[in-house]
C-alpha cells in the first residue's frame, strides 16, 4: 500500500475539468485508489466524490493505493497533479 500526501498546486483547484482528468488516470488502473483528508477518504475512480472534496489551491489531501500496479498508478497520479493538471498554472 502507498499512503502519500499530495498538494493541489493548479490555480483552480480540483475543478471539474481536473477531476475528469484525475479519474481518467485513475480509472485505467485495477488497483484500489483513494483519495481525500483523514476521516473523508473517497473513490478517486467516481468523479462526483472526487468533486465533493472541493479541493481549491494549496489543498494537501491523502492519497491511497493499494494492489497490483499500485506504484505505477501512483506515479501516473502525482504526475497529473505535479502537472498542474496539464491546464499550464
Amino acid at each position: 500500500m502507498i499512503n502519500q500526501q499530495i498538494t493541489i498546486i493548479n490555480k483552480l483547484g480540483l475543478h471539474a475539468r481536473a477531476a475528469a482528468k484525475l479519474v481518467g488516470v485513475t480509472g485505467k488502473h485495477g488497483c484500489s485508489i483513494a483519495i481525500g483528508s483523514p476521516g473523508k477518504m473517497v473513490d478517486a475512480k467516481s468523479i462526483m466524490s472526487v468533486m465533493l472534496l472541493a479541493a481549491s489551491q494549496g489543498t494537501v489531501l491523502h492519497l491511497e493505493v493499494n494492489g497490483d500496479g499500485a506504484q505505477q498508478a501512483f506515479d501516473e497520479v502525482s504526475q497529473l497533479v505535479n502537472n498542474y493538471f496539464d491546464e499550464g498554472e
